[in-house]
């Protein structure tokens, strides 16, 4: 009996099939951190589309004119869970104005519950932020002799992240520091797009250098490269 070779899954798509997932009203974790591992091709489709009324979560507000921070200078974002906005003075603004809501939440506290939602935890328990306005609003709970405060997971819609290098199923390799969130916020989307500079077929990439794999990831699109000027430049 000849076997029927079974085709591998590709999920590479187009820009217009991606932001077919991103709508008004939805939330969107990214990747990245000052613009560095946030997906270019994607927040310019993000603005192209208009897109508003978004709820962002990421670990920071990026810049005005670089990254997700884009989006929040066109106003299309209604709240932000972030560590810090500091770079992005048109958010602080923005909160100032009561335009924006902002729900911050310490650097190492925000990937782990971004971790949990990936995971599938229902939380987690941690001491940072006891006894400070941190705590408002949130159940304190009792570990031994010490208390700690019970932080949700976080999840999203959709999730978007920025890669080096994907395969066609999925699986990522992230360039340096552009990797920090990524893995994470990969994990914790109810729909995952993986924008990435180059793209190749399943089974080409070294299974040692994986760093996301390919069963967290939804779709995967070549990216148009980084059309901002940054920071530092």
């Amino acid at each position: 009996m000849v076997q029927q070779r079974k085709m591998p899954i590709n999920k590479v798509a187009t820009v217009e099939q991606a932001i077919s997932h991103i709508n008004d009203g939805c939330s969107l974790m990214y990747g990245g951190f000052g613009g560095i591992g946030n997906p270019p091709t994607i927040i310019d489709a993000i603005l192209k589309k208009g897109v508003k009324d978004l709820t962002l979560i990421g670990n920071d507000a990026g810049f005005p004119h670089i990254g997700i921070g884009k989006v929040i200078r066109e106003e299309r974002a209604k709240k932000l869970i972030a560590s810090h906005i500091g770079s992005n003075p048109v958010a602080g603004q923005l909160m100032t104005e009561g335009k924006l809501e902002v729900e911050f939440s310490p650097q190492g506290t925000l990937a782990e519950r971004i971790r949990a939602g990936g995971v599938g935890l229902e939380g987690i328990l941690i001491d940072v932020g006891v006894d400070s306005m941190v705590e408002e609003g949130k159940k304190k709970i009792i570990v031994g002799n010490k208390e700690c405060l019970l932080e949700t997971p976080l999840k999203a819609d959709v999730s978007i992240v920025y890669a080096k290098k994907a395969d066609t199923f999925g699986n990522l390799i992230y360039d340096t520091s552009a990797r920090n969130t990524a893995p994470l916020v990969a994990m914790a989307g109810n729909y995952t797009i993986a924008e990435a500079e180059e793209v190749v077929p399943a089974g080409e990439l070294d299974p040692e250098c994986i760093v996301t794999p390919g069963v967290f990831v939804d779709m995967v699109i070549h990216t148009e490269g980084v059309n901002w000027k940054w920071a530092w430049e």
